[in-house]
């Protein structure tokens, strides 16, 4: 069973142990106390955050992992628990052993599940979505017809017109894009780690000079949350990353999706994603918690946050 993932992401917070509990404060004050037995994980996101080893140590008893983020709130360092009997380790074996089927199984759900998406998205936009739960039900294990490419091939001209053309170097809406991605990824990377599973060890992707692949395989049915987002911008006349653009897209993990089990925020749903993953790796059954996994995308609510006004560029 994975415990909690407790993210400490406010400035100046110090944790410490209190009988059996780790314990939030600020200023002195306490803010509230957790049970170390419910810690699977304390992702430290935030500057100026002080511990006490004795908590540490504490954790490391529990198999809890305490992950370290840096500046770009991507996991910079971990602490792993090296005695006695650990979840982490377990799962970790469970990874490195996943056999080629599951796999490609679980790579095969991830497609569909962004295909779905990437329908409802377009249908929230009032453009035509229909062909995407098609090519979603063509997708088979191991997509090995690359029906993701497909799918993209149409939907980027629908979503931003038919002269766009994805590009990870150009700028522009391109550029709104990667960061947003990016603010995504560092989402994906804390839950990964939280569950105790490898980020280097993907299931698709395994580019060696990458050390995020499974970070990157699991992020994928949530990338269109970040085009809708992307896509509002731009009907405001947004053409570049900004600082009113950042402010915009740091928002993404905190949208709220229409779960089966309630509203969910976004970060919450990509933990229990890799909670699922965890335990897909583990018992050898192709189930996760994702939008569009059971044949049904996620519509996407409304992003009532106020768009930011663009701010000319002085001549």
């Amino acid at each position: 069973m994975i415990g909690r993932i407790v993210e400490i992401a406010e400035d100046g917070r110090h944790l410490s142990l209190s009988r059996g509990f780790m314990v939030v404060e600020s200023k002195g004050q306490e803010l509230g106390r957790i049970p170390l037995d419910d810690i699977g994980a304390v992702v430290a996101n935030a500057h100026g955050l002080t511990y006490t080893n004795n908590l540490l140590l504490a954790l490391s008893e529990r198999g809890a992992v305490v992950v370290l983020c840096g500046p770009n709130h991507v996991p910079a360092a971990f602490l792993w628990p090296v005695d006695g009997h650990h979840v982490q380790a377990q799962r970790m074996r469970s990874q490195l052993n996943v056999p080629a089927p599951l796999a490609k199984r679980l790579w095969q759900m991830l497609v569909r599940a962004k295909i779905r998406q990437q329908g409802a998205v377009l249908e929230a936009r009032g453009q035509p979505s229909g062909a995407f739960e098609t090519l979603a039900r063509k997708v088979r294990s191991g997509d090995p017809e690359n029906v993701e490419a497909q799918a993209a091939r149409r939907y980027w001209p629908l979503l931003f017109g038919p002269e766009f053309r994805r590009d990870a170097d150009a700028g522009g809406t391109n550029g709104m894009l990667n960061y947003g991605y990016a603010i995504l990824r560092s989402t994906v990377a804390r839950a990964v780690m939280g569950a105790g599973l490898h980020p280097s060890l993907g299931l698709f992707h395994h580019n060696r000079a990458n050390p995020l692949c499974l970070v990157d395989d699991l992020m994928e049915p949530f990338r269109p949350f970040v085009d809708l987002a992307v896509a509002r911008l731009a009907d405001a006349g947004h053409e570049a990353v900004t600082p009113e653009t950042k402010r915009f897209l740091a928002l993404v993990p905190m949208l709220d999706l229409p779960t089966p089990e309630g509203t969910t925020p976004l970060s919450t749903v990509v933990m229990r994603a890799a909670t699922a993953l965890a335990r897909a790796y583990e018992t050898g059954e192709a189930v996760l918690s994702l939008p569009g996994d059971a044949g049904q995308a996620w519509a996407p609510m409304p992003l009532e946050w106020p768009v930011p006004p663009r701010v000319p560029t002085p001549a």
